[in-house]
């Protein structure tokens, strides 16, 4: 397996288990939040198909930049070969603020919201198909809060991204299980 096959196949992976864990929430229960703080099981859903659906835009628009000549093949960063965990642990507060871009603001129904964010699963096979493993050290573009990441590690940012709301929506979930 390729190195960008096995990268989506990690975030496939990550995608199948945050939906299997909130699939069969029912809509009142989604919309739970414990306080005001906290997101709800839509809102953390939501959220993941914003910041997803940006970044693979992101990735794709700067591929072809790149390739056309509009940007410059950059290899070299303040994180360059380090792993998504080690840039989140350098860069992130420990109560981030989401980028308004990929903040919840529609909410609606649970259902939309798991089909809209595993519809992503398929522009983003798409889009690592049109991806070479040659490129994969290429600066992308930056993220909004760690900034300069390559494509492997804008890659792995969106698993661990999944399973970092993972945790908060098994939270939740246990939460809402126990309050009925």
């Amino acid at each position: 397996m390729s190195n960008i096959a096995q990268l989506v196949s990690d975030i496939a992976n990550a995608r199948y288990a945050f939906i299997q864990q909130i699939r069969n929430i029912p809509q009142e229960k989604a919309q739970w939040k414990p306080d005001a703080e906290t997101w709800s099981v839509v809102d953390n859903t939501e959220h993941l198909f914003w910041a997803e659906h940006g970044a693979i835009a992101g990735m794709w628009k700067t591929l072809h930049a790149i390739r056309s000549g509009e940007r410059e093949r950059e290899y070299e960063s303040v994180h360059k070969n380090l792993p998504v965990e080690e840039i989140i642990a350098l860069t992130w507060q420990p109560k981030e603020k989401v980028p308004p871009v990929a903040a919840p603001r529609f909410g609606g129904p649970l259902n939309f919201w798991i089909l809209s964010f595993e519809g992503l699963q398929k522009l983003l096979e798409v889009f690592a198909s049109d991806l070479k493993d040659d490129e994969l050290r290429l600066l992308a573009h930056p993220h909004p809060i760690s900034g300069p990441m390559d494509f492997h590690q804008r890659l792995e940012f969106l698993r661990f991204h999944i399973d970092r709301h993972f945790g908060q929506v098994k939270t939740l979930v246990e939460s809402i299980n126990n309050n009925g």
